[in-house]
C-alpha cells in the first residue's frame, strides 16, 4: 500500500500489527531484519519511526543498529511514498542510450531529485540498477510495470499530466 502524504499515517495498531506479524514470519532466521523491513514496508508503504523499536526488540538489535540499516539502503523509505513511483535505470546501458538525460529530465519535471517526491506528493523519483532491458534502453518502471526505450515524451505520456505538477 502506498500512500500520499497527505493521507492519515497508518494508526498505531496497524503499525504494531504488521511488525508483529513480520517478526513471526521471519521468527529464528538468521539474517532476517532486512526481510523484516521489506515486509514492513510493502504493507505500509513506508517504515514507520513507531515500528524500530519494535523490530530492534524482534531481532535483538538496538533501535541505532535497525536505523544504520534503514538509512543506509536507498530502497527504505522512512516517509510515505507517493501514489506513483517512477525507477529511472541508473545501469550502464541506459546511460549510453540516454538515460542521463531521461533522468535530468523527470528530475526537472517533477520538481525533485533521486529519492524524493514532487512538490504536489503524486510521484516518487527512485533510481535504479537495472531492469533487465539493456537491449531496449534507456528503461523506466511505473508502479512495478517496466517500459522500454523511453524518450522524455514517452516518459511525460506514461506518467500523464495528472501525475505531473
Amino acid at each position: 500500500m502506498n500512500t500520499l502524504p497527505h493521507k492519515a499515517p497508518p494508526s498505531p495498531e496497524a503499525v504494531l500489527q504488521v511488525t508483529q506479524q513480520a517478526l513471526q514470519r521471519y521468527e529464528g532466521q538468521k539474517g532476517s531484519l532486512l526481510p523484516i523491513l521489506h515486509h514492513v514496508q510493502d504493507a505500509l508503504g513506508y517504515i514507520p519511526e513507531s515500528a524500530v523499536p519494535l523490530i530492534a526488540g524482534g531481532v535483538q538489535m538496538s533501535r541505532a543498529e535497525v536505523h544504520g540499516v534503514i538509512s543506509f539502503y536507498p530502497h527504505f523509505r522512512q516517509t510515505p511514498g507517493a501514489d506513483v513511483r517512477l525507477e529511472v535505470c541508473r545501469a550502464e546501458s541506459c546511460q549510453a542510450m540516454g538515460g542521463e538525460q531521461l533522468a535530468a529530465h523527470a528530475q526537472q519535471k517533477l520538481g525533485c531529485g533521486f529519492h524524493g517526491t514532487s512538490a504536489d506528493g503524486k510521484v516518487s523519483l527512485e533510481p535504479v540498477y537495472c531492469l533487465g532491458l539493456c537491449a531496449q534502453s534507456p528503461a523506466v518502471m511505473i508502479n512495478g510495470r517496466p517500459h522500454a526505450r523511453v524518450t522524455p515524451d514517452k516518459l511525460d505520456q506514461l506518467l500523464g499530466e495528472g501525475a505531473r505538477p
